[in-house]
């Protein structure tokens, strides 16, 4: 993602961001339930890489009040949302906020010096051009044996085909994408060795979800 495309991002999501997790709720379904089984351990180190309004670092720390979250994004105008709404939630001291690209984000950056934990992609892979290059760079900021965690849009397989594309037509608007070549290139990953995945569909291929966890 270059210069002139984060400007892009921040004025689409400019106006969209007072407005965002009160309309997204009604169609970016998964979310909630990768919040409620991510297998957070005690004191781990967890980022979401494009973390949006960081709905979901706030719920994670309720329910983690021993690990510490952090959250980047592209946008600086959701990171303002962002950064508010963590600071109504009291969690300013265990949710750690940066504007950074998929690409090049650092725990340093962050205020952390060690690799992460774990990487979380809610719904970002799809809005992304370059988004080998962010899981590429996904990898070297894990710590042997850590996980990323995706859920995002499926293919819709099991849904009507004027439904399918009704929600193409809508997401249009926002520059988001199927992209079937993540699965793709984490079973390319997989055989490889470089770690062991699993993939569920999500209502029907609605949205998928896939844990990847690396090699020791």
């Amino acid at each position: 993602m270059n210069a002139d495309a984060r400007v892009a991002m921040d004025q689409m999501y400019r106006h969209q961001r007072y407005i965002y997790d009160l309309t997204r709720k009604y169609y970016l379904f998964g979310r909630d339930k990768l919040i409620q089984e991510l297998p957070v351990g005690k004191n781990e180190h967890i980022c979401e890489v494009g973390c949006g309004t960081a709905r979901n670092l706030v719920l994670l720390a309720r329910r983690h009040p021993s690990a510490t979250f952090y959250g980047i994004d592209a946008s600086s105008e959701m990171l303002r949302t962002a950064s508010a709404s963590v600071q109504s939630a009291g969690m300013s001291d265990r949710v750690k906020l940066a504007t950074a690209l998929s690409t090049d984000f650092t725990g340093a950056l962050l205020g952390h010096a060690r690799p992460f934990d774990r990487l979380i992609y809610s719904y970002s892979l799809s809005m992304m051009d370059d988004w080998r290059a962010a899981l590429e760079h996904g990898l070297t900021q894990l710590k042997p044996q850590g996980t990323i965690h995706v859920v995002d849009f499926g293919d819709q397989e099991g849904l009507p085909r004027w439904f399918k594309k009704m929600l193409g037509t809508w997401l249009d608007q926002f520059h988001v994408r199927f992209r079937p070549e993540v699965r793709a290139w984490f079973e390319e990953q997989e055989r490889a060795g470089r770690g062991r995945m699993t993939y569920r569909n999500v209502m029907r291929g609605y949205a998928y979800r896939l844990d990847f966890q690396t090699r020791a």
